[in-house]
């Protein structure tokens, strides 16, 4: 029986650059869906965005004031204001519907078109109107507060490229030029497979020798974060045969197995995976989350991630966050933010192996959490973030330059 290292431990272990490339190499990113546009924030573009439309479509006032022809203020001042008839007014969606002829004005709102024959707009500030005359006391060119035909916009232009992840502003622009979908790269379906006779289910009480599943929890959240959709799962039994149809799911193109990943005798997955598919690394040179699996299962990627609530989470960063970003067209780099502070304490590891400490921050510097264990959770609770210490390092000393790659996204938080 292929890859069945139960109870017998790992006879090696790989390093994290070797899975990092394997991945890198395979995870592409998936076909594009029709996206509707106020559905598109997040997403990432699959098409070159062409605007078919100008934007404005017709000249508009810059402002509250009167339309003119300008050349008619010319002299106008404090002292010799000119005067205009006003026949009418143009307000946005609802323009004036006549010629404006020589000697006239037309009273006129912020994004309204400008009249035919007009060409100019004087602000509402140094203009005085009584019984249907404007008095102008400020002289304006031609086209002054005008917007041009296609000033935001030309018909013809190349206004986004595809790859790019749409933010707000970018949706507002779409809807600017009419669109109302995009054709977006399609988010990666991720399968959660929590095994356990001992887990309970998310907001259960523990009880007795039982305790309540937390990596699923944390799983969705990090995978809501890099633009993968979760699919509906249950805590399934360490039964194989249950495991082995949930990991053979098609529906999915990631499958997160949490627990049951590493030796022990209740531990299926690698033998399954093997069996069903390919186990292409098992047991990586790194801490915590050394029994990490890594495969495949037709073209969906199999993630075996240990059950310890923080080796599961660096197993995840490390490996199933950046496919699960490649396959939604995303970058594989990791998404924290980063601070580089002295370590306030040492950091001892050792060669050959890649450590993921997390550390707080503590009156300017990265200070390493005494604790190393891998189930402890709350740990990742007090740790502003974490310090990657590469295999080719013997540890880092005290008072070196590290770089924090951050839990929080924003300032204030850390």
């Amino acid at each position: 029986m292929k890859h069945d290292v139960r109870m017998r431990g790992f006879a090696e272990r790989v390093d994290v650059e070797i899975v990092d490339a394997f991945l890198a190499e395979h995870a592409r990113a998936l076909p594009g869906e029709s996206v509707p546009l106020l559905d598109c924030v997040g997403r990432v573009l699959a098409e070159d965005v062409t605007s078919e439309v100008d934007v404005p479509g017709f000249p508009r006032s810059a402002m509250d004031g009167y339309a003119i022809r300008g050349e008619e203020s010319f002299g106008a001042s404090a002292y010799d204001a000119i005067r205009l008839d006003v026949v009418g007014l143009s307000l946005p969606g609802n323009p004036y519907a006549e010629t404006m002829q020589s000697g006239q004005a037309v009273r006129i709102m912020t994004g309204a078109p400008i009249p035919d024959g007009a060409d100019a707009v004087v602000k509402a500030e140094v203009c005085e109107e009584e019984d249907g005359v404007v008095s102008i006391s400020d002289a304006v060119a031609p086209r002054k507060n005008v917007g041009a035909i296609g000033e935001d916009i030309s018909k013809g232009d190349a206004v986004l490229a595809a790859g790019r992840r749409l933010r707000p502003q970018d949706a507002g622009l779409l809807s600017s030029i009419g669109r109302d979908a995009l054709t977006c790269v399609r988010r990666p379906r991720v399968r959660l497979v929590v095994t356990g006779d001992e887990l309970l289910p998310a907001g259960s009480v523990p009880a007795g020798s039982q305790i309540v599943d937390s990596n699923s929890v944390v799983l969705r959240g990090l995978i809501a974060r890099d633009g993968g959709a979760s699919l509906p799962f249950e805590i399934l039994p360490d039964v194989p045969e249950t495991i082995r149809e949930a990991m053979a799911s098609e529906d999915a193109d990631v499958v997160l197995v949490s627990g049951g990943t590493s030796v022990g005798q209740e531990d299926h997955a690698p033998r399954l995976l093997s069996a069903i598919g390919e186990l292409a690394y098992h047991g990586i040179s790194m801490r915590p989350s050394s029994p990490t699996g890594v495969g495949r299962i037709g073209d969906r990627f199999v993630f075996l991630l240990p059950g310890n609530p923080v080796s599961c989470l660096a197993a995840y960063e490390f490996f199933a966050g950046p496919t699960i970003r490649a396959l939604g067209g995303r970058t594989r780099a990791w998404p924290h933010r980063r601070a580089t502070l002295p370590l306030a304490r040492k950091i001892v590891s050792e060669v050959g192996r890649t450590d993921y400490v997390r550390v707080a921050i503590e009156a300017g510097k990265a200070l390493p959490l005494a604790t190393a264990g891998a189930s402890i959770l709350s740990s990742t609770v007090r740790a502003a973030g974490a310090v990657v210490v590469p295999r080719e390092l013997e540890g880092m000393r005290e008072g070196a330059t590290v770089e924090v790659l951050l839990y929080d996204e924003d300032e204030a938080s850390v």
